[in-house]
């Protein structure tokens, strides 16, 4: 029998409301869970289930009028709630890392990629340019990039969508991070190059041991990539469990809603499944 793999990670009723003039809105509202060296678990919701802002609250990226208001973000049994700006800009880009869902987020467009790539490295580290330069180029390679010595002299406007989400995980990557969050980085590519992303990332996690947290909305997506998945409605985990468990017999109806509304080839010329109704209001909630 194979032993869990160590924690790193441990989210336990985490609380992240907003305080606005017409109430507050409970984005995150109770949520636990953990990830281990080399997981990967896939966040999945819709929009406004709040998966998003947990990703942020584990970086501390959650800007006023947001706060976390409860609950501990143990990252290595350390309480990420409880640590000031500067550790957190000690960890972030180091030992935890994002990838945002629009890869300009990440990238200077007035910059050329290996002067990005360079200061990332040199940031956490006194690493000579030489060796900084060769790190880069190694990254680039391992998420897929031709030529990447090439690519590290390009702008950021001169690669197409997919290479820039690429160099973007490239530098997720660039110092063997612990932990990556990644907030829905392939919604925007077409669906060839989002596979190859996937299988790169995948392939590097297990590879690393970097733990991943995954956050999308496409069930077909953490189908083929995530050890477990986690539900969330309405700011809380409604349903977790490992991937395979969780799709083939979901215990939740919003979950079974998800499966039964993913298009598949056996319903042509049939209407589309969907949940009825709305979600609820954060602000509604009690």
């Amino acid at each position: 029998m194979n032993s869990a793999p160590e924690t790193v990670l441990e989210v336990s009723g985490l609380r992240t409301h907003f305080m606005t003039r017409a109430g507050v809105v409970k984005a995150v509202d109770d949520v636990s869970f953990s990830i281990g060296r080399g997981e990967i678990l896939g966040l999945v919701g819709e929009s406004g289930s709040g998966k998003t802002v947990t990703g942020f609250s584990i970086l501390g990226l959650v800007d006023a009028p947001g706060e976390i208001v409860d609950g501990s973000i143990r990252f290595r049994g350390e309480n990420l709630v409880d640590v000031g700006p500067e550790r957190m800009r000690s960890l972030r880009g180091n030992r935890i890392a994002m990838i945002f869902q629009d890869p300009m987020m990440t990238l200077n467009p007035v910059l050329r990629v290996d002067t990005q790539m360079v200061e990332a490295i040199q940031a956490h580290g006194r690493v000579s340019r030489k060796e900084a330069l060769e790190r880069s180029a190694d990254a680039l390679r391992r998420v897929g990039i031709a030529a990447p010595k090439e690519r590290l002299t390009a702008w950021p406007h001169q690669l197409s969508g997919g290479m820039r989400q690429r160099v973007a995980i490239a530098i997720a990557f660039l110092n063997e991070p612990e932990l990556i969050v990644a907030d829905e980085p392939t919604t925007a590519l077409d669906v060839t190059i989002q596979a190859q992303i996937l299988f790169e990332v995948q392939k590097l996690c297990r590879e690393t041991g970097t733990a991943l947290v995954w956050i999308t909305h496409d069930l077909a997506v953490v189908a083929g990539l995530a050890d477990r998945i986690a539900v969330m409605y309405a700011g809380r985990i409604v349903e977790t469990g490992k991937t395979d468990e969780v799709l083939d017999r979901p215990l939740h109806p919003y979950t079974e809603g998800l499966i039964g509304s993913v298009p598949t080839h056996n319903r042509r010329g049939q209407r589309l499944s969907q949940i009825p109704g709305m979600t609820p209001s954060l602000l509604k909630l009690g």
